[in-house]
């Protein structure tokens, strides 16, 4: 058995296939242009109705393509503007599927640890580590994933990891220590074993000093002591997510709950995370009768296979809609969401 995405080799893409492809990387970049915040609703609409129209996997590839260069650049972003585009993944993730921020989120941590790896110059470790950072902030993956990169950081403890720590803190500091404070206080002790032990390898200890400060800071919820920090750009767009998520995807059952390790190996030991295994209860089952009276639609669908459902007297929306959706699906993971929807 060759599972439906091997068996597509992109070196046999025919032209068509490379025309429809440049035509749908021409409109998510339109969107993704125009992208802030008062239009934000109007966007992940758009996106949706592509989605809904487009195969997922297509979808998921070109989206992460145009945030991937949009976002990780050689220069510090706005952390306004990241937000912003990790809000936006946050919607979709939320109200499409989560293989949506899945996708993001393993592309996004792959090419920090490459960068980290190499001893780039430029800022892009810093702007990749603020876009894990914002899919935390915004429900898309869950602390294990934050406290596994900022253990990797303390192991390494070198200046420019003690700089990643110190920016990654400052960005989600407080919303670990309420989902987590134990690990917290472990990841503290750590650091100032850490710190001990390093004091002689380091010229400038001014750097180190306030690290171990901040994050005594964090331990005490002293907002005051860490400079800089501002909740309320990210609560703001918290509430805007909440209006913007539907009633049925939002919370924290979609949460990824992935460690560092498995995203890493993903290629080689699968994406256990993508198939819904972190929802809780059964949402198929929920609710079944306001879902049917809900007009269902399956993007642009032929005349061809219009005719055909006709032909086989599938007479009401409903029907028709299950027989397009199986007709015109890419793979099984494409027809479960349709289906879902």
């Amino acid at each position: 058995y060759v599972p439906p995405q091997i068996r597509k080799v992109p070196e046999t893409l025919d032209d068509k296939k490379r025309e429809e492809l440049g035509r749908l990387k021409k409109m998510v970049n339109g969107l993704i242009n125009r992208l802030s915040e008062p239009n934000l609703s109007s966007i992940s609409g758009q996106m949706e109705e592509l989605y809904m129209a487009n195969s997922r996997k297509d979808m998921n590839d070109t989206l992460t393509d145009i945030l991937m260069n949009a976002c990780v650049t050689a220069v510090a972003m706005p952390a306004r503007l990241l937000m912003e585009h990790v809000l936006l993944v946050s919607i979709l993730h939320h109200n499409v599927g989560i293989e949506v921020g899945a996708h993001f989120l393993e592309a996004v941590v792959k090419k920090f640890d490459e960068l980290c790896k190499s001893d780039a110059e430029g800022k892009e470790c810093e702007n990749l580590l603020a876009l894990i950072a914002h899919l935390y902030n915004f429900h898309v993956v869950h602390c294990l994933l934050i406290f596994d990169i900022l253990k990797k950081l303390v192991s390494t403890f070198t200046e420019k990891e003690i700089e990643l720590i110190l920016f990654l803190l400052k960005n989600v500091g407080f919303s670990l220590r309420k989902d987590d404070a134990l690990a917290l206080k472990e990841l503290i002790t750590e650091a100032q074993r850490k710190a001990s032990t390093a004091e002689k390898k380091f010229q400038d200890q001014t750097r180190v000093r306030f690290m171990l400060e901040t994050m005594l800071a964090l331990r005490n919820n002293d907002m005051r002591k860490i400079p800089g920090y501002d909740p309320e750009p990210v609560e703001r767009l918290r509430k805007l997510q909440r209006a913007l998520v539907h009633s049925s995807g939002s919370g924290k059952d979609t949460q990824l709950r992935v460690s560092l390790e498995s995203l890493l190996s993903a290629d080689q030991v699968g994406r256990w995370w993508i198939v819904g295994s972190s929802w809780s209860g059964a949402p198929m089952i929920s609710d079944t009768k306001s879902q049917a009276q809900q007009k269902l639609h399956v993007g642009k669908v032929s005349s061809k296979i219009m005719e055909l459902a006709r032909k086989l007297r599938m007479n009401t929306d409903i029907r028709r809609s299950i027989f397009c959706v199986l007709m015109m699906s890419e793979d099984f993971m494409d027809a479960f969401e349709k289906l879902l929807k």
